[in-house]
This record gives C-alpha cells, sequence and structure tokens, in this order.
C-alpha cells in the first residue's frame, strides 16, 4: 500500500470525511431520522414500496426547481418566481392541448419556449439593467400568476391527452416479465427493468469509483484508504439498491423520475465539471475576482436565469401532467418548497456553495416531512409551522457552520 494510503487511523480518517461534507452528510442522517420516525408513527405505512414511490413522483416538481434553484443560489440570487413559472407553462400546455387540439410533443415545446421567453426576460432585467434579481422575480411572481389566471380563465383545462399524463403518472415498462407486479394470479412479484437498472447503476458506481481513485492515486493525489473506500463503496452500493427497490417491488420508475434522474445527472455534470459550472460558484463566491479574472458575468446570470426558467417549465409540465389538468392555483408557494430544499441540502444563503445532490436530498428532507404529516392527519395550519421552523434551522445551521469554520 502506498504512503498516500496511510491514514493516522480508520476514525480519524472518517471525522475528516465528515467535516468536509458537514451539510450534506447531517441533512442525509436527518432524511433517515424522519424515515425511521414516521415509519413507527404510521406502523410501517410510510416505508411500503407504494408510499415510497409516490413520494418521489409528488415530490418530483419540487426537485426540478431545487435544480434550477442550486445555480440561481450560488450565484447569489434569488427567483421568487419559478412557482408562477411552472403554472404559467403547464397553463399554456394544457391550452393548447385541449382547445387548440395540439399533440403532446407540440404542447411541451410550447411550454419550453415560455420558460425560455420567461428565462430571458427576467435575465436581461438582472444581468444588463442590474435590477436585484429578488425585486425582478418578485415582480415575475406577480405577473405570472396573473398569466395563469389569464390563460385558464379562472376554470380547470382538461382532460389531457394520455400520452401526455403519462409524464406524471406513468412508469417504464415491464421487459420480458408482462404484467403488474402484484401477488394475484398472472402478476410477478418485482419489476424486471428497473430491478436490470438498478444493477448496471450499481455497477457503474462501482466502475467510476474505482476509475477515479486509480486516476487520483496517478496523479499523486491523496486517496481514501482501502478499507474505507471498500465500506464507501459498499455503502452506497447498498443505498442505490435501497432507493431502487421499493420501486422494483411497486410499479417500476415513474417517468417523472427519470426526468428528476436526467436532470440531476445532467447539471450535477455541468455544477462540477465544466467551465459554467466552475464560473458559477466563483461569482457566487467573490463576484469582484471573478469580473477581475475575466469572467463574463452578465452572460453568466443571464444563461442562469434562462436555464431556471426552462426547469420551471419542465417542473410545470411534469405537474400539470400528474394532475391531468391546469388549475389557476398551480405552482402555488413551490418557490418556498424549492428554495427549502436548495438550503436544507446545504446550498449557502451567502452563495458561492451548494450540490445538486445536495438539494435533491433536501427535496427529499421536505416531501417526507410533508407526506409523512398528511399520513398523521396533521393539519395544514402545523405543517406550515413545523415546515417554517425546519427552514429557519436549517439556514441557521448554514451560518454558524461558516462561522466555525473561520
Amino acid at each position: 500500500m502506498s504512503e498516500l494510503d496511510q491514514k493516522p487511523g480508520l476514525l480519524a480518517e472518517l471525522r475528516k470525511g465528515f467535516s468536509h461534507n458537514l451539510k450534506q452528510y447531517a441533512m442525509f442522517i436527518a432524511l433517515l431520522g424522519i424515515w425511521a420516525i414516521f415509519t413507527y408513527l404510521t406502523h410501517g405505512i410510510f416505508i411500503s414500496p407504494r408510499n415510497i414511490s409516490n413520494l418521489m413522483v409528488q415530490n418530483s416538481y419540487i426537485a426540478i426547481l431545487a435544480v434550477g434553484m442550486v445555480l440561481v443560489i450560488v450565484a447569489g440570487h434569488i427567483d421568487l418566481s419559478v412557482g408562477s413559472v411552472a403554472g404559467f407553462c403547464g397553463a399554456v400546455a394544457a391550452y393548447v392541448q385541449c382547445l387548440w387540439h395540439w399533440g403532446t410533443p407540440a404542447a411541451i415545446l410550447a411550454a419550453l419556449g415560455v420558460g425560455l421567453l420567461v428565462g430571458i426576460w427576467q435575465g436581461y432585467w438582472i444581468a444588463y439593467k442590474r435590477v436585484p434579481a429578488f425585486i425582478v422575480t418578485l415582480a415575475g411572481w406577480g405577473m405570472f400568476r396573473g398569466m395563469v389566471i389569464l390563460v385558464t380563465g379562472g376554470q380547470t383545462i382538461a382532460p389531457l391527452h394520455d400520452s401526455f399524463t403519462a409524464i406524471g403518472v406513468g412508469y417504464i415498462p415491464q421487459l420480458f416479465l408482462i404484467g403488474k407486479v402484484g401477488s394475484l394470479p398472472g402478476q410477478v412479484p418485482f419489476h424486471d427493468l428497473t430491478l436490470m437498472l438498478a444493477l448496471a447503476a450499481v455497477v457503474i458506481f462501482v466502475v467510476l469509483e474505482l476509475r477515479n481513485r486509480a486516476r487520483r492515486k496517478g496523479y499523486g493525489f491523496e486517496v481514501l484508504s482501502l478499507p474505507l473506500q471498500t465500506a464507501k463503496l459498499v455503502f452506497l452500493s447498498a443505498m442505490i439498491m435501497i432507493f431502487f427497490y421499493f420501486m422494483i417491488m411497486y410499479r417500476g420508475i415513474p417517468w417523472a423520475i427519470v426526468v428528476v434522474a436526467i436532470l440531476v445527472l445532467l447539471f450535477n455534470f455541468i455544477s462540477t465539471k465544466t467551465v459554467f459550472g466552475r464560473h458559477v460558484y466563483a461569482i457566487g463566491g467573490n463576484k469582484d475576482a471573478a469580473r477581475l479574472s475575466g469572467i463574463n458575468i452578465s452572460v453568466l446570470n443571464l444563461t442562469i436565469f434562462i436555464i431556471m426558467g426552462l426547469l420551471s417549465a419542465i417542473s410545470g409540465l411534469v405537474f400539470t401532467a400528474r394532475l391531468n389538468s391546469a388549475t389557476a392555483s398551480a405552482g402555488n408557494l413551490f418557490e418556498l418548497d424549492a428554495i427549502a430544499a436548495a438550503i436544507i441540502g446545504g446550498t449557502s444563503t451567502l452563495g458561492g456553495e451548494g450540490t445538486i445532490i445536495g438539494a435533491i436530498i433536501g427535496a427529499l428532507v421536505m416531501g417526507s416531512l410533508n407526506n409523512g404529516m398528511q399520513l398523521l392527519n396533521i393539519e395544514t395550519q402545523y405543517q406550515m409551522i413545523i415546515k417554517g421552523l425546519i427552514l429557519l434551522l436549517a439556514v441557521w445551521f448554514d451560518i454558524s457552520s461558516r462561522k466555525t469554520a473561520k
């Protein structure tokens, strides 16, 4: 074993790794704790494959918004309009499909086009007119909420085509074993394609981790000791299989989760492996230093809000497809859940720090709280109080951890 692999001790190495990723690990532990509490209080109903699968679908549109919100907050901004934009884009898609009889691909493109235009509009005021993002998006919150009411006429627009609603309520098909998952005659006990994808995900994860370890050793960088690396691979592989288990034993992977997974992988790559991603973190960490280093901050800010507009449109499409309708209240308060998910997942309110994976954990925390409290029939006002307190504690944790690190 090389000198790079020699550590003071396994406990010291674990402590070092935990301190470097304190927020993400803390939120992951909190998520497991929330699941354990609700499982006990609901006598196992919370942890059932059906409920966990539904929880993920119910939370998918917030997770999509949280992905974009990470980039916005890391860059030192905030977007208060994403819920209204999501509702507006979803209403446009429902309107052109139900009243103008457009097909599903055309309706999706119409919604994405609206999201693109909204992103350009808001990004222009923020990037080139130097109006604070808080003001621009607060104005957008009111404008686009009014446009939702204008498009829907204050009424419900429905029904949508089956091909459209599949985005929100459909599942990937069985590959070889045809039939619904269940215990009745003619049914099968698991979803075969989801099982194959789970095994493939584990193999890909292990291969990438080992390649990354070999690459770091080749460059002479510090790597985890072999026992800790093995423990990490086993633990995270088990987490991947547990995540897939709930869908394997229910009806498979929902298409909404496929959309979320694609976006998470794409923007995790963009934020960590591209020049654009490094520049986003740079302007959030120190805008003056970023400007002096030659970064075009105006173009970067415009791009960030264009991305947020497109992700808001995708979120609106998923939500509208799940409801099989567009309503005047669609997207209401989505922005608060998206901001909470990003911050709870470790995105710093001061900018320059945050991860896409952390935001997804934060979204799962918020979604689990919503789902668990609904199963317990906790009244809405108390749910809002609890979520507000958790957001406050998350921001306090962010600020106090930064002070400790100094």
